[in-house]
């Protein structure tokens, strides 16, 4: 008889882990210890460097921010919508998270152009350099989920056109598995974008 999930070790249950789930948990633990050491080197270069001289956080990141909080919410009604088989909600909702993603992207270029025009530069002050960085680190890691939001729409978009496909989307557990692990990717970079930012605001 199998053991209840309750009674498995943690180490038992990272063994029953399919390979692409443990490398996503894996990845995000590196990238969540990466984000900490710069976020903690951003704390210690100066955290109040930007105060004054008339600079504020860009307005550009004002508003990336409230869009990665809506792709938050569309990201989660994916899971939902696959739970009912509804694929084309799916897909609607897919589509809509990996714009919204879009539009933060072009959104954080603009924020490094508002920050230039301040004369907060790339290789200025300390505080100043860190807001690049950490920003840029955040936009490369989002690249890649968009990259595979990219390629489950593709997917989606033939599985609608054929019912057998449909068929196997809705049952089958590894389908089931890339969809929660792209939602919790996704949930997992709007978090640590709501803590940059929080630190980016109290700099200014």
């Amino acid at each position: 008889m199998k053991r209840s999930e309750e009674s498995l070790t943690w180490f038992q249950r990272i063994e029953r882990m399919h390979p692409y789930e443990t490398l996503l948990y894996l990845g995000m633990l590196g990238s969540g210890l990466i984000f900490l050491f710069l976020a903690v080197a951003f704390v210690f270069s100066g955290l109040h460097q930007l105060e004054g001289f008339n600079r504020h956080i860009p307005v550009a990141f004002l508003i990336s921010t409230f869009l990665l909080v809506v792709s938050g919410y569309t990201a989660s009604k994916m899971r939902l919508y696959y739970q009912e088989e509804k694929i084309p909600q799916l897909e609607s909702a897919l589509r809509n998270t990996f714009f919204l993603g879009l539009a933060f992207t072009l959104l954080q270029f603009a924020g490094w152009k508002e920050l230039d025009s301040m004369g907060v530069s790339f290789t200025g002050i300390p505080s100043g350099s860190f807001l690049f960085v950490l920003s840029g680190i955040h936009v490369f890691h989002l690249l890649g989920a968009m990259i595979f939001a990219l390629i489950l729409l593709f997917q989606l978009r033939k599985t609608q056109e054929d019912g057998i496909r449909k068929l196997v989307l809705v049952t089958n557990p590894f389908e089931k598995m890339r969809i929660r692990l792209f939602t919790v990717y996704w949930h997992f970079m709007d978090v640590i974008w709501l803590i940059l930012f929080l630190l980016f605001t109290l700099s200014f």
